[in-house]
């Protein structure tokens, strides 16, 4: 093969590569940038100028180049109008710079307008080599506002488990020292803990801040079984809430004539992201300020996904009884459980553990966007025993209309509904059937690993919700399930 027809072939892969690199990004370039270098230019420095508009807070670069074959090498690095960015030397053919995070090489903060530079080094090019590069630089890519990874760390409809509620060192999260010393618990060990138990994804919320998504994004290539979802604890002097999916600064000071909880939670989903209520039946006052769920009349839950209906932190708290208020008056709100874990080295099995509750949601993918579909259908339910095969599910059907928990069913009063419940590894358990969040009094034992019950109600006219719950011979809950809705209104 020729000279000739060889560029050819390497510059066809590269526009086959870049092209598969624009899907992945889900989004065109705002610029393409391009040039050759020549064996003239080895060991030497140039930088390719672009414009930055107003308004960007994130930069996302894919570069590529040809030659490589020929030993070409072309290191790569970048500056903002006023200091020096980043270099990644060759190792890296893609980074992402924010407000709050970036890839590791390069320095997160803010993205002024103006001139920016690419800085390329060639530290290699042979005198009859021409390399051609070419940089997509891409503002404010929503792929990676929304989560540390562009990719799925796995395929397939099941049901993944996480924990979504947690703190490190960038918030009040604490652990001893190698002295034994109360310190800062550094992030790291978080994400590991919750690794080392197994758990498909986990969002770390720390109150109020953003400076733990430089360290997420850092790490997430590493745990790549582990989806790391960007999260954070919205913490008012009126209750605590969780923004999830979403790494641009959101501000949380809501006050009397100032911010606005709606304009919060619009914003939020303006961004792709969701919100759930943290804690709502915590103690008030200076026992705990600010944590018990008491927003400002006028407060719109229909912005809200998801209510935490367990939390563990020091203790178990419970807030199923304001969750049942919200479903009576009509919301969709799906149930979620977190640890609130404060300490990582906390050992599993103990109050506040990582993975303790776990919540469990349906997704056809391990991906940000996957599991936040599913909270916002409503596929969901909390593992109270943090186990790795517990499963709860059930579907309803009446006068041709059917559904799943977390959808609606349409049916005239006084029709009898007929409903299926799966549950696996709940054998010795007992099923308890809540309607309008009232026991149905009529308990269905479970004599199966893996077991589908068969019962059925007549919840009469009007708008009710059904929900189920998994308790063992005490009486303690071990699953609860979110809610399945009988003529509600769409949201």
């Amino acid at each position: 093969m020729d000279i000739i027809k060889l560029r050819c072939l390497c510059l066809a892969l590269l526009s086959l590569w870049l092209t598969t690199g624009a899907v992945a990004q889900g989004k065109p370039a705002d610029l393409v940038l391009t040039g050759d270098v020549k064996g003239g230019q080895n060991k030497t420095y140039f930088d390719v100028p672009f414009a930055v508009p107003a308004g960007v807070h994130r930069i996302s670069v894919d570069f590529h180049y040809t030659g490589r074959e020929e030993r070409a090498t072309l290191d790569l690095g970048i500056a903002d109008p006023q200091r020096f960015r980043g270099e990644s030397g060759g190792n890296k053919s893609h980074f992402t710079i924010s407000e709050t995070d970036a890839t590791p090489s390069y320095l997160p903060g803010a993205i002024p307008a103006g001139e920016w530079r690419l800085i390329i080094a060639v530290p290699n090019m042979r005198p009859q080599v021409v390399s051609h590069y070419q940089a997509e630089i891409r503002f404010n890519s929503r792929a990676e506002d929304e989560a540390f990874t562009t990719q799925p760390l796995a395929t397939g409809t099941r049901w993944y488990r996480g924990d979504l509620h947690m703190h490190t060192a960038h918030s009040d999260g604490s652990c001893q020292s190698q002295s034994g010393r109360k310190v800062p618990c550094p992030l790291f060990l978080t994400v590991q803990a919750a690794a080392a138990r197994s758990l498909d994804f986990i969002a770390i919320t720390d109150h109020n801040t953003d400076s733990h998504y430089d360290d997420l994004r850092e790490l997430q290539p590493f745990f790549d079984h582990l989806l790391l979802i960007p999260g954070r604890e919205m913490t008012t002097f009126h209750g605590h809430f969780n923004v999830f999916g979403v790494t641009q600064f959101m501000d949380w000071r809501i006050s009397e004539g100032g911010l606005d909880l709606n304009a919060i939670l619009r914003d939020a989903r303006a961004k792709g992201g969701i919100a759930s209520v943290n804690h709502a039946e915590a103690p008030e006052g200076e026992e705990c300020m600010g944590c018990r769920w008491m927003p400002a009349a006028g407060t719109d839950m229909s912005l809200f996904s998801a209510v935490e209906v367990i939390n563990y932190g020091e203790i178990m708290f419970s807030s199923a009884k304001y969750w049942d208020s919200q479903l009576r008056a009509g919301h969709r709100l799906a149930a979620v459980g977190g640890s609130d874990n404060h300490n990582a080295t906390i050992s599993p099995g103990d109050v506040g553990a990582i993975g303790w509750p776990a919540t469990a949601i349906e997704g056809d993918e391990l991906s940000v966007p996957a599991i936040l579909k599913g909270i916002r259908a409503g596929r969901t339910f909390i593992d109270l025993t943090a186990s790795r095969d517990k499963m709860l599910d059930f579907e309803a059907d009446a006068q041709g209309s059917s559904a799943k928990m977390g959808g609606t069913l349409r049916i005239l009063g006084g029709a009898v509904v007929s409903l299926r419940i799966h549950t696996v590894a709940a054998e010795g358990s007992v099923v308890h059937l809540l309607l309008d969040g009232e026991d149905t009094n009529t308990p269905l034992p479970l004599d199966g690993v893996d077991s589908t019950l068969k019962t059925t109600f007549t919840p009469g006219a009007g708008r009710h919700y059904l929900r189920v719950e998994v308790r063992d011979d005490a009486g303690a809950s071990e699953l609860i399930s979110s809610p399945l809705y009988i003529n509600f209104p769409e949201e």
